[in-house]
């Protein structure tokens, strides 16, 4: 087992230097925006996510009516419209088009 040792510890050293080598070439490769592959993403976004997110914001309004009797004692009102009101209709409205994270 020993005589093993030396060898497969070289083996893992060359094998992860020369993966470093091309992982770079890859991600580039893989978030070029030229992709057609990227625009798929765009229109998900677009006809799916954003109506989504608008839908999330509507419910999340009367969520945030329902919440108030308990939301009020506790001085946590801004924290519950950030949550159920603010974040849905800024994920919506305000990010972006194209996304730069997708």
């Amino acid at each position: 087992m020993k005589e093993l040792k030396k060898p497969l510890f070289f083996f893992l050293i060359i094998s992860l230097v020369i993966g470093s080598f091309y992982s770079g070439g890859l991600a580039g490769e893989k978030w070029n925006q030229d992709d057609p592959l990227t625009d798929e993403w765009n229109m998900v976004d677009l006809l799916i996510a954003r109506p989504i997110g608008i839908v999330a914001g509507i419910v999340g309004t009367g969520i945030f009516i329902l919440s108030l009797p308990f939301t009020i004692p506790t001085n946590s009102v801004e924290k519950a419209a950030n949550l159920f009101i603010e974040r849905p209709f800024k994920f919506s409205f305000v990010r972006e088009f194209p996304d730069d994270n997708m």
